[in-house]
């Protein structure tokens, strides 16, 4: 697969390295010859020095034969015009990053209506991981699929959970939550069990649902108590903006420091219902009035990776029972963990990631319709999302009447940007988002499914 980058800054970089490290062939288009310098030093891919705007500098660069372009530069109107010329040039697929709140408020439209493969948000993707990581135990591992409509997360039974000897067919009963299992680890054995399975202590299990539903289904299993009620953010940049838009929509308690005095009148005009505050985080006196050691969490947001390791040192002394670091420089990311920085957030290494799994997806699909490819369990386990075309022999069919393959199973659909759980009576429509979870690595389109 032939992919062009345009823009070599850190998600540019990383994007290159992971891509060129998967056996793609790469390459990277900036102006600035310094930065390719850098990757041509590190990195085995080609390099054209020139304007990703430019229509003969990207077609210096492949446009006319490239199956992919991703537009990850600083700037979202470049990134956008240049995801628009390629696609006039020959290019195949398009992905632009896109940071402006502004624009995030249009994403669908946009990416409609430009022919965009993918909208990446760095720091709003960072933002929702921050979210998930705070509601969740330590111990969780979460997911998200549908754009977010829907969430796997792991959960290990233990002899005393409410799950243990239970029959799939009584979660409801148990936990009073619309979740699916659709996955469980048995020692080494890997199972997409039925409704007449019945789990024991040690099973790790996958369970599917709504972001509201697993919180519902996580209190069933016992860690009610552990909902964060405060949060404290020091440093208010784009990610802050995001974080807090999702703490507070989820009921959580919301308390900011920034030193910068503008953007604290910005945000207190955004965000009437959060608590802004004018003053320098890494001050440990300033902590320290606003009573950072009684948060249930903190998050180091600011501009320096220095400060946010400093707050989050502060903030393990005082025992703040969840920690969550910004760190822009991923070479130190083992150290600090050692030094005891318990969540280290990286959001263009995230927002890469999505990028390397949406990539691996569109090469497996090859021009069919799989959206995009999320691997659980240590990459034994795959979750696919399908979008459901004319060519789908299950069309409009009852899926009790399907033959599906045992190794399968069909955990949601989303219609219409609702999210719905099937049983035997639901029927799949065209223009349905279909998400299979699979032990199997052969799927390649939604036809496969069948046995």
């Amino acid at each position: 697969m032939n992919i062009i980058i345009v823009g070599s800054g850190k998600l540019g970089y990383s994007l290159a390295k992971q891509l060129a490290g998967d056996g793609y062939d790469i390459v990277m288009v900036d102006s600035n010859r310094e930065l390719l310098n850098k990757v041509t030093d590190n990195l085995d891919v080609a390099c054209v020095c020139g304007n990703g705007i430019n229509s003969n500098v990207l077609e210096e660069a492949g446009a006319k034969t490239a199956d992919l372009l991703i537009a990850a530069t600083s700037n979202d109107e470049v990134n956008i015009l240049s995801c628009l010329f390629s696609k006039k040039i020959g290019v195949k697929h398009t992905i632009a990053r896109v940071r402006d709140p502004e624009y995030i408020q249009s994403t669908e439209m946009l990416r409609d209506e430009l022919g965009l493969s993918m909208i990446i948000n760095p720091e709003n993707t960072a933002a929702t991981k921050i979210a998930r990581t705070i509601r969740f135990p330590s111990s969780m591992k979460v997911d998200y699929l549908a754009r977010g409509r829907l969430e796997l997360a792991e959960y290990v039974i233990t002899k005393d959970s409410v799950l243990n000897n239970c029959k799939l067919s009584q979660i409801y009963t148990k936990l009073h939550a619309r979740v699916l299992i659709c996955v469980i680890q048995r020692g080494k054995e890997v199972i997409i069990p039925r409704g007449d399975f019945v789990l024991e202590e040690g099973d790790v299990i996958t369970l599917t649902g709504s972001p509201m539903d697993i919180a519902t289904a996580f209190r069933g299993l016992g860690f009610g108590s552990g909902k964060p009620r405060t949060v404290l953010i020091v440093g208010a940049d784009r990610t802050a903006y995001y974080l807090i838009q999702e703490l507070l929509s989820a009921g959580i308690h919301v308390k900011v420091l920034e030193k910068n005095k503008d953007r604290c009148e910005q945000l207190a005009e955004y965000f009437p219902k959060a608590v802004i505050l004018h003053g320098d985080g890494a001050d440990q006196k300033v902590l320290e009035e606003e009573n950072a050691a009684d948060m249930d969490a903190l998050v180091a947001l600011t501009a320096l990776d220095e400060e946010n390791v400093v707050i989050s040192m502060y903030a393990a002394a005082v025992k703040v029972p969840k920690i969550i670091t910004k760190v822009t420089h991923i070479n130190f990311g083992e150290v600090l963990q050692m030094a005891g920085i318990q969540e280290i957030v990286t959001p263009h290494v995230i927002a890469a990631n999505r990028i390397e799994t949406y990539v691996r997806a569109m090469q497996r699909s090859e021009g069919g319709n799989m959206e995009a490819l999320t691997r659980i369990l240590d990459g034994r386990v795959e979750a696919l999302e399908f979008l459901a075309r004319d060519g789908f022999k299950g069309l409009d069919k009852p899926l009790k009447e399907l033959k599906l393959r045992n190794d399968l199973m069909i955990c949601s659909l989303v219609r219409k940007r609702k999210l719905i759980f099937p049983n035997g009576d639901t029927t799949i429509q065209k223009g349905d988002t279909v998400v299979v979870v699979t032990t199997s690595n052969d799927i390649l389109e939604l036809n496969d499914i069948f046995a």
